[in-house]
């Protein structure tokens, strides 16, 4: 659903690649001049899908004075905060188990599927699939589904970790299948401290509140016996020990507020660092939702991931880093209307083409996000020699990527900038060199090095 501040699940490595043997398209917009290998750069920024609330973004708004109203009018243009339709979730929050153990510091209740209600002892019972609890100092089977209920100004525990509301359990297929039913601004009390640091200002914080309130009833599950997953099938929930002062106020202060549009509750996607740029849901997800559109975020400067350091691969390693047999050749991306890639195909040097979709790239290279780019460094091969002085054209590509420079390696060994490179739309471009003795160049872009070419020029005749 989201990637927050702390990464919670780690990133599958999986790439789903289509193959086809057509023959390789020529570099878009390469020369006719032959080529040396290309060099790769991997650039990009944010963290998460980028659809809806940039969580580093309401860090910035806050700090601005900028109040959650703010927050949530530019991440969610054309919503509305009304009141919540429904005031109780059910969460899964165990299922599967062999066992678990439900306590209270209180003397609690449990009532089974008949109405009856038993009261047990402060401590912890060990339950079951069969659902047998102590009753009169013997273990007795009780009807399920059974529910279970604190004491007054108490707390339930299961495994130790501390719910509110009532935990219902269910025997499935020798099983058990545990339920938290609760309130539902104490089930965002459980979610808001997860998603977001407790220490951000409070503006953050119940614009965090709000949406996550709002991603909850908006994603429902259906057809189940239960409303919402523990987990980021829905969203994270950690229960009362996540709670803190400032996120529950932070809750406390947008009680029961949900975000709608055209008269039901918003999707409120959010996630950690746009890098600069939001995504749009239809991009993303499929989902063409009007108050999820692609902007420009000034907000996201002071994320730690809103510009990533560059890093390049030759033809070979990027090769590798796919699982492919043969170079990479080119790169062709597809870019969707917010400007992140929406398929990447890899050229291979057998003539090969692999498709994939950016989510592909993001997850065999370990990026944060799919707002990144995969530019292309090439120069032209140059006549073995020219003469000293005489204009020597150097031309090549260097698409998608920033700030394209040539150098040139000085006598005492180091780079030095020799020409600004200036590409065309498609990548392409031509400089003009004039060595009057033998000399080195290199193409250079985001800090990354490129491939090299030698001009040779013959010494003169003795004097």
């Amino acid at each position: 659903m989201r990637h927050t501040i702390v990464p919670l699940l780690a990133l599958v490595l999986a790439t789903a690649a289509t193959a086809a043997t057509s023959p390789a398209p020529p570099a878009p917009g390469a020369p006719a001049t032959p080529m040396s290998a290309p060099t790769y750069v991997l650039s990009g920024g944010g963290y998460g899908h980028g659809v809806g609330l940039n969580q580093y973004g309401a860090l910035g708004q806050a700090k601005a004075n900028r109040t959650y109203k703010d927050i949530l009018a530019f991440y969610y243009p054309g919503t509305a905060l009304t009141k919540a339709p429904i005031t109780t979730v059910r969460v899964l929050i165990a299922e599967g188990r062999p066992s678990v153990k439900v306590g209270s510091t209180m003397a609690f209740t449990v009532t089974d599927a008949t109405g009856t209600i038993t009261p047990l002892p402060a401590g912890e019972i060990v339950l079951k699939p069969d659902l047998k609890v102590m009753v009169a100092g013997k273990p007795k089977a009780l009807p399920g589904p059974l529910a279970f209920t604190p004491g007054k100004g108490s707390t339930l525990t299961l495994d130790g970790k501390g719910y509110r509301g009532e935990l219902r359990a269910t025997a499935i297929a020798k099983a058990l299948q545990i339920v938290d039913t609760v309130a539902l601004d104490q089930y965002i009390l459980g979610v808001v401290p997860g998603e977001m640091p407790k220490e951000w200002p409070a503006a953050a914080l119940q614009a965090q509140a709000v949406a996550a309130r709002s991603y909850a009833l908006a994603s429902i599950v259906k057809n189940r016996d239960f409303d919402l997953y523990a987990d980021p099938r829905s969203q994270m929930y950690y229960g009362v020990a996540a709670e803190s002062p400032a996120t529950t106020a932070a809750v406390k202060a947008t009680t029961n507020q949900v975000l709608t549009y055209g008269g039901k509750v918003a999707t409120t996607f959010y996630y950690s660092s746009s890098g600069g740029r939001t995504a749009s849901s239809e991009d993303v997800f499929g989902l063409a939702l009007p108050y999820l559109q692609s902007r420009p975020d000034p907000w996201d400067t002071g994320s730690p991931y809103h510009s990533w350091a560059p890093r390049s691969f030759t033809a070979t390693t990027l090769a590798a880093a796919f699982g492919l047999s043969a170079p990479v050749v080119d790169v062709v991306i597809v870019p969707t209307a917010s400007g992140r890639p929406a398929s990447v195909t890899l050229i291979k040097k057998t003539g090969e083409t692999i498709l994939l979709k950016a989510a592909d790239v993001r997850a065999r290279l370990g990026l944060r996000s799919t707002a990144f780019k995969l530019g292309v460094l090439r120069v032209g091969r140059q006549p073995a020699t020219s003469p000293a002085g005489k204009p020597v054209v150097v031309s090549g590509l260097a698409r998608d990527v920033k700030a394209p420079l040539l150098q040139k390696l000085a006598a005492n060994g180091t780079w030095v900038p020799s020409i600004k490179v200036a590409p065309d739309g498609d990548g392409s471009f031509a400089v003009t060199v004039r060595p009057k003795f033998t000399a080195t160049y290199r193409l250079t872009a985001d800090g990354q090095v490129g491939p090299a070419l030698t001009i040779t020029v013959p010494a003169g005749p003795a004097k």
